[in-house]
């Protein structure tokens, strides 16, 4: 493991946590809760049927000996979770009967567990779709006072040759389809929050077709306005834009497009117009620039919980854990 693994592991040792996967039979989830149970800082709990699980488990040749199985059908404070779920749905006049319904599935009974504070952290999505875990973090969660969203940002590391890694930060690209500029200022602030737990420094790029005026258009409007506000709510963060990503990254380019301007040339939180062009985005840095991209890490939350990509590999699984961990 590389890139601040290393001390978010010694955190967490100091601090243990627990984990919960929604997916207990699938075999990465199975990959990255061995590993951990070799461990003594994060705790795996695998929600589904015990036989199923570790039948699966046999099957694949991972050893989850120790690991905490949670049947959702056969749970102690069933009734509490259930009693627990009819309160926070109350507006929305939900009776016991359909709580018991809507907690069979594991995304919903999940993240009851970490409300319940029978697990300190989620980790979801290895099957499910990123609406299917973020759903029930919102409606029982809820938003971070002060927030009005749910945002996401990728972190995308590459070694240099120099040793260091390359360390990057892409938001949003996975959650809002397309965010309004008092959004992208959230997601900004939440990006640059993230950015820096991960060891960057960020210097914050509003991403446009357009570098300070040279386009035109009601997408330039919007980047360059949620840019200005950005700067007027994080007066300590540099921050800049409308940028186009050359302008953002290249000092060549920046000097000829841009010069003076404090963050073009060298920003390292990029901030993506919409979902189109930062899922995009960060496909093409992880599969032509050959970045390890880790998330998407869920951002305004009053709980850590995290999304997986349904391409994921059991090492991706086992990163996140730490990651979604060490944000508890």
């Amino acid at each position: 493991m590389e890139f601040g693994f290393g001390s978010m592991i010694e955190r967490l040792k100091k601090e243990p946590k627990s984990i919960v996967y929604t997916e207990g039979t699938d075999p990465r989830i199975l990959e990255a809760a061995s590993r951990l149970l070799a461990s003594n800082f994060l705790s795996p709990i695998l929600l589904g049927n015990p036989e199923e699980i570790e039948k699966a488990a046999e099957e694949t040749g991972y050893n989850i000996r120790g690991a905490r199985i949670i049947d959702p059908e056969h749970y102690d404070r069933f009734d509490e979770m259930v009693d627990l779920f009819c309160e926070l749905r109350k507006k929305k006049g939900v009776t016991p009967d359909q709580a018991k319904e809507i907690l069979k599935g594991a995304n919903y009974f999940g993240t009851m567990l970490v409300k319940m504070g029978e697990a300190d952290c989620l980790l979801g999505g290895a099957t499910y779709s990123t609406a299917d875990t973020v759903r029930p973090a919102l409606q029982l969660i809820k938003t971070k006072p002060g927030n009005k969203i749910v945002s996401s940002v990728f972190i995308l590391v590459r070694p240099s040759a120099t040793g260091e890694n390359e360390v990057l930060a892409f938001a949003d690209c996975a959650i809002n389809i397309k965010p309004s500029e008092d959004e992208l200022v959230e997601i900004a602030g939440e990006a640059a929050n993230c950015a820096k737990i991960f060891g960057i420094d960020p210097k914050v790029a509003f991403l446009s077709y357009s570098t300070l005026g040279s386009g035109k258009g009601e997408d330039v409007d919007k980047m360059r306005n949620a840019a200005a506000k950005a700067k007027e709510k994080y007066p300590d963060i540099p921050i800049s834009g409308e940028l186009q990503f050359d302008a953002a990254v290249a000092p060549r380019v920046a000097k000829t497009k841009c010069p003076g301007d404090p963050v073009a040339g060298h920003a390292n939180t990029f901030i993506f117009p919409d979902i189109n062009a930062g899922n995009i985005g960060y496909k093409i840095a992880q599969r032509l620039g050959n970045f390890d991209a880790y998330g998407p890490i869920l951002l305004g939350l009053n709980a850590s919980i995290n999304d997986l990509s349904r391409g994921c590999n059991g090492l991706e699984v086992y990163s996140m854990s730490i990651i979604t961990a060490a944000l508890a």
